[in-house]
């Protein structure tokens, strides 16, 4: 098995590969490159497909037993700074492995279909393949600063796809949006990766966990310093995983193409956060302080991203709202100490959000043309309805995931959310009962999500509708250019946008391309749930929290309580039916009037559509609030630093000019000057 350890550093290298020979066609050959498209297409996912199976064949020698393996080389020296790069494959990288490249390259057959006819599909093709390798360069990191320049690479390229379309000015704000956010995240993770080396020494995860504990314990390190650098640090994860209050970036991440929506911000990108917490780990647990603050951070996040998903009526922008509070989860996770569960959790949500996402791609597409190419209106669920007659592949891989989401068993997200509120409730009942109340509210809007667009008549053709929902957005665009149609999903034909007459009045069910990557995701949807059954816990035996022995783990699944297991998952399956049940009754049956409902808590319901106003909150305070400082600073800049400058050369003019006088070249004058000045001093002298 040494040979398939040795080559592991191919795995991230494959799609570089792919991505520079499209981006240097695109460069050098742009025209010729973007005729081949389907080659291009054909090679960046045969290279991807490459990565996955080596990732296959690592996870399987992984799961045999085999040590995990390192390998490094000195990049830097000075003095006695060294700086090493290299690779790790142990359990928890061969996991990521697997994810990353199975979503990646279900992603990129799904493209070919969503992006058919976009002018930019080769250059698409070339983000996705550079996004890939600099996440997969990330997951294999064997210290923090190869994990930072990865992380910076991984944003790079959120940067580029978010702003994919950058000619629609809310997809070049949004872009910005994300990179400023993420930014202010990352300078926090270098001031705590900095003070961490200062402190310790090395940039190796496990080496400063113990040296900053044994600092800790010898009283030579102040225990609050070393909180502060652990809560630097997880800034990085705050921002990457979009967590309060740096969470604003993710819904507006939307205005990208669907297919990154399903591979960077659900299932990749913004897991990565929860995975450096997870390798930060030996940190982080030594530090009470450091743990709260990241599980108090997850619950809030939980419970927010919750509140707001439940009154979203853009399909791609609930499924936003939606990730941000499964994040949360995670990172409360963390926070409790339930390392596995953390990351089983992340396992189970990339597979079944990213066929969500997928889904809601494909339901974008079924609807363009009925709705005349218009983005605003494809993706608003008020205008859906009856999609399982059209769709039936697209309804059936959505449900699932709804399903899985929820939490109902068998599927795979009971069993990770149900680990997770069962650690939450040993460690804080408080931090259970948001969780508990959290899954209750993401079965509810998920099934108000699948109930609008799949249940029920078509509403699609409904002109009332469509001009409700034009006359908003129109009052809540910023500017006229916003106002301008978009052609956004790529998979129509722009030829197509000159016709009037390129209508359809039913919607239709997507390519194969598309849906079968759905079905793909389904499978592990449903089943993937299993290995983490909490009787023979499989997952916590390959992957557990650093510093814990095989022996332990298989002890502490000993001592498994059916009783306990029972009550804990009855109230977790209770809460989610509830919520089911709500949503069947107010947009399945309409037996509850939500309108109505919605009238009498007219607050509480605009507080959540508008989400919480912090997008408000944070024009006020930063951007306004930056320009009215800039502006202050302005006048001072003009009143104090210029004006004492401009002083400064009017006193030496007004001086120039009057000494000019005293030169007058007489012999006579200067005795006179020479004769005042000691008659001058006299005098003082005197008075002294």
């Amino acid at each position: 098995m040494e040979p398939l350890y040795q080559y592991a550093w191919l795995i991230p290298v494959l799609p570089l590969v792919g991505a520079m020979l499209l981006g240097v066609g695109l460069i050098s050959f742009n025209k010729f490159t973007n005729s081949l498209r389907k080659i291009n297409a054909a090679v960046v996912i045969t290279l991807m497909g490459g990565a996955m199976a080596y990732a296959l064949a690592l996870l399987w020698s992984q799961v045999q037993g085999t040590p995990a393996f390192s390998r490094s080389f000195e990049w830097a020296a000075a003095g006695d700074f060294q700086l090493t790069m290299g690779y790790v494959i142990d359990p928890l990288a061969a996991v990521m492995l697997v994810i990353v490249t199975t979503v990646a390259f279900l992603v990129m057959v799904y493209t070919d279909g969503y992006m058919a006819h976009d002018p930019g599909y080769v250059r698409f093709y070339a983000y996705l393949s550079l996004f890939g390798s600099s996440m997969l360069g990330l997951v294999i990191s064997p210290n923090l600063v190869q994990v930072y320049i990865f992380w910076e690479l991984v944003g790079m390229c959120s940067y580029l796809l978010i702003g994919f379309w950058y000619d629609r000015k809310a997809a070049a704000d949004a872009c910005q949006k994300a990179f400023v956010a993420n930014r202010v995240g990352d300078f926090g993770l270098l001031l705590g990766m900095l003070g961490l080396y200062w402190a310790t020494g090395s940039f190796d995860f496990g080496v400063m966990g113990d040296r900053l504990q044994e600092l800790v314990a010898s009283g030579v390190l102040w225990s609050g310093l070393a909180a502060l650098f652990a809560i630097l640090v997880f800034l990085g994860p705050v921002a990457k995983s979009a967590q309060f209050p740096l969470h604003v970036w993710l819904p507006d991440a939307m205005e990208g193409p669907t297919p990154i929506s399903a591979l960077i911000h659900a299932a990749t990108m913004v897991a990565a956060g929860v995975f450096l917490i997870a390798r930060m780990y030996p940190v982080f647990e030594n530090i009470p302080i450091a743990m709260s603050t990241i599980a108090w951070t997850g619950a809030f996040t939980a419970f927010l991203g919750a509140s707001i998903a439940m009154t979203q009526n853009d399909i791609k922008k609930g499924l936003a709202y939606s990730t941000i509070s499964q994040l949360g989860y995670m990172v409360m996770a963390m926070g409790t100490g339930a390392y596995t569960a953390g990351l089983f959790h992340l396992m189970t949500h990339a597979y079944f959000k990213a066929m969500l996402f997928l889904g809601s791609g494909s339901v974008i597409h079924g609807m363009e043309e009925v709705v005349g190419h218009d983005p605003v209106l494809a993706q608003d669920m008020r205008l859906m309805g009856g999609l399982r007659k059209y769709m039936p592949l697209t309804s059936f891989s959505f449900l699932i995931g709804t399903l899985a989401i929820s939490g109902i068993p068998p599927f795979a997200g009971f069993w990770s959310k149900d680990e997770i509120l069962g650690f939450a409730f040993e460690i804080n009942p408080a931090l259970w009962l948001i969780g508990w109340l959290t899954a209750g509210i993401t079965a509810f809007y998920m099934f108000r999500m699948y109930f609008m667009t799949f249940e029920g008549s078509f509403r699609g053709n409904e002109t009332d509708i469509r001009a409700k929902i034009k006359s908003e957005f129109t009052a809540d665009a910023e500017s006229e250019e916003m106002l301008e149609p978009a052609f956004a999903p790529g998979a129509m034909n722009p030829a197509e946008l000159d016709h009037d007459d390129h209508h359809s009045s039913e919607p239709h069910e997507s390519p194969w391309t598309m849906t079968f990557p759905l079905l793909a995701l389904s499978i592990p949807s449903i089943a993937i749930g299993l290995l983490g059954r909490p009787w023979h816990n499989d997952f916590e035996m390959f992957i557990h929290a650093p510093g814990e022995t095989l022996a332990e783990v298989m002890e502490a699944a000993e001592h498994f309580e059916l009783n306990e297991f029972l009550i804990m998952g009855g109230n977790s399956v209770g809460i989610a039916l509830i919520g089911i049940t709500l949503a069947s009754l107010m947009y399945l049956r309409g037996k509850i009037d939500a309108g109505a409902i919605a009238s009498k808590i007219k607050p509480l319901y605009q507080f959540s559509l508008k989400k919480w106003y912090f997008d408000e909150i944070y024009y006020s305070l930063f951007v306004v609030g930056l320009r009215r400082i800039a502006r202050q600073m302005l006048e001072i800049d003009y009143r104090v630093v210029d004006g004492a400058v401009n002083f400064t050369g009017l006193v030496a003019v007004v001086s120039g000019q009057g000494l000019k006088y005293l030169e007058s070249g007489r012999v006579q004058f200067y005795a006179l000057i020479v004769f005042a000045a000691v008659l001058g001093f006299v005098v003082v002298s005197s008075l002294g």
